[in-house]
Formats: structure tokens, C-alpha cells, sequence
């Protein structure tokens, strides 16, 4: 009589206890992969933003305290940031523009069969493959009126008066960064938008050809409608990685001259590693943070429309 009445609750036990390691088996196998994002990312990250509130100064021994909101009250008046932050906009949005203008162009190309394709796409997508460091310095040399062959290119065609160095320009300093960033970023946009190109039924664009459609009408009408979710992540990613992105304007210009290229996450490089103001440099960086999660949750939302529409 006891065996019966001590099998039952047994029993009645080890289908819950079944049910639970079969929820939990699916977190035990990412469990590693959890553990390593959590220590490489989120640990540095949590640090990092928690230095936005406190006076953390390499140089100062005694710094480190709480200090609330300090640094930004310094930052709401801060004629730098404000600079580099209008900086940010026009290095961003010509970058941008220009390299999905341009990989938009190539993807249509590389999407016609022509003899030597596989040579041509190897050759555009090479500059996705040069290290951003090298790429500045061979711009930086491009550019170079005395070595670099670009401002006497530029001069025999009437684009500049002499051939000087526009990286040295109040006026022209921020193209130079940003046709070495077109460069280096087109790629990105071909690649994209050209396996997007293929993922197209190609029976949709015969029935338009036999209904009289013009190549306008099937690029409007199918092409960029299927196009359109690609677009909007594509401008998302470049949107966010250009915003953060630093190096070709610290090696072609480091932020000059008179701080005309000078952009916000090259202004947190000079706060934290020149300044050695790791607090404020952080109040910085997270102040872009609040706008880069402000711009992709609203091309996010524009994304799912467009999929929802479609």
C-alpha cells in the first residue's frame, strides 16, 4: 500500500520534470553563445554608460566619483558637439546617398549577363575588402598636391581653380573623407541589392514586357517595390555603421581643419583618447546612442509598412 502511494506523486512528477528540461534544452545549447555575448558586449557597454555619470579622468587621480548629470549639462552647451553634430549629418547623408546611388547602378549592371561577369564583380567588390586604415592613407596620398594625382585631375577639368590640397580646405575638407567613404562603401549596396536583384521572379518582368510596360514603368513598378524592405535595412545598417564611423576621418583629417570635418564619433576619440576625459566622451557616445535607436526604430516602423503593404 505505501509503494502505491509514493509511485503516484513519482510519477506524477516526471512529466513536468520532462517538459522543463525540454523548455530549458533549447537555452543549455546557446547557453555558451549567451555567456560570450553578455561578457564581450554587454559587460563593456553597461560600463561604458555608467561612466557617462561619473568624472573618470585618466590624468586625475582623485576622479572617478558620481556626478550625476553634469556632463551633460556641459554637453546641452557645448559649441563643438553641436558642430560635429551638424558634421554628422552631412558626412552621413552624402555617404550614404552616394553609395547606394551608385551600388543601386552597379547591382542593375551585375544583374545582366555579360561575358566576364565573375571578373567585374570580384574587381567592384574589392574596396569592401581594403582595410578602412589604408584606405585613408591611399585617399590622404590621392589627395596630396604635391604626390597624389587628384587635384591636377581635378584642376585640368575646371573643378578647382589650383591644384591645392582640399584636405586642408575649410570649405572642401569633408569631401575628401567622404568620396574615400563612397569608395570604400559601395560595395556593400552592390552585394545587397544585386542577391535582392535575383531573388526577383523574373516571370513578372515578361508579363510587364508583353502588357507594353517600359523599362521605367517595370523598374517603378516591380523592381523597387521588391526592392523597397532591402533599401530600407541596407540604409539602416550604413546609416548607424557611418555614423560610428571614424577612421578615414581621423587618418585623412583628424577632425580638420578648424574642426570642419570634425564629427561626433571622431569628437569622442578626441575626448576620451587625447583629452583623456573618458566620463565625457562617454556622455557623448551616449548621447549618439539615443539618436542612432531614435532613427532605426523610425526606419524599422517604415519597414514593417512596407512589408505589412506588400
Amino acid at each position: 500500500m505505501s509503494y502505491t502511494q509514493t509511485a503516484g506523486p513519482v510519477a506524477a512528477r516526471k512529466p513536468a520534470l520532462q517538459r522543463l528540461a525540454r523548455a530549458a534544452e533549447p537555452w543549455l545549447y546557446s547557453a555558451p553563445v549567451l555567456v560570450l555575448i553578455i561578457t564581450v558586449m554587454m559587460v563593456p557597454l553597461v560600463l561604458g554608460l555608467s561612466y557617462a555619470f561619473r568624472d573618470v579622468q585618466l590624468l586625475n587621480p582623485f576622479s572617478g566619483g558620481f556626478i550625476g548629470l553634469d556632463h551633460f549639462r556641459e554637453l546641452s552647451q557645448d559649441v563643438a558637439f553641436y558642430r560635429a553634430l551638424k558634421n554628422t549629418l552631412w558626412w552621413t547623408g552624402a555617404s550614404v546617398f552616394l553609395q547606394f546611388f551608385f551600388g543601386l547602378i552597379l547591382a542593375l549592371l551585375l544583374d545582366k549577363p555579360f561575358a566576364g561577369r565573375g571578373v567585374v564583380q570580384a574587381l567592384v567588390f574589392l574596396p569592401w575588402a581594403v582595410p578602412t586604415f589604408l584606405a585613408g592613407l591611399n585617399w590622404a596620398w590621392l589627395f596630396n598636391p604635391v604626390i597624389g594625382p587628384l587635384p591636377h585631375w581635378m584642376t585640368s577639368l575646371g573643378i578647382l581653380s589650383a591644384p591645392n590640397n582640399i584636405l586642408a580646405d575649410p570649405h572642401l575638407a569633408m569631401w575628401g573623407p567622404i568620396i574615400a567613404n563612397v569608395w570604400w562603401g559601395i560595395p556593400f549596396f552592390a552585394i545587397t541589392l544585386l542577391a535582392a536583384l535575383q531573388a526577383i521572379p523574373r516571370d513578372l518582368y515578361e508579363a510587364a514586357s508583353i502588357d507594353g510596360a517600359t523599362p521605367l514603368q517595370r523598374f517603378t513598378s516591380i523592381t523597387l517595390p521588391f526592392l523597397a524592405p532591402t533599401i530600407a535595412i541596407t540604409v539602416l545598417l550604413r546609416t548607424v555603421w557611418i555614423a560610428n564611423f571614424a577612421d578615414l576621418i581621423i587618418v585623412m583629417t583628424n577632425g580638420g581643419p578648424a574642426d570642419r570635418t570634425q564629427i561626433v564619433a571622431s569628437y569622442i576619440f578626441t575626448q576620451a583618447f587625447k583629452r583623456l576625459d573618458f566620463g565625457y566622451a562617454s556622455a557623448i557616445a551616449l548621447a549618439l546612442l539615443v539618436l542612432l535607436l531614435a532613427y532605426s526604430m523610425v526606419i524599422v516602423i517604415m519597414r514593417q509598412r512596407l512589408i505589412e503593404k506588400d
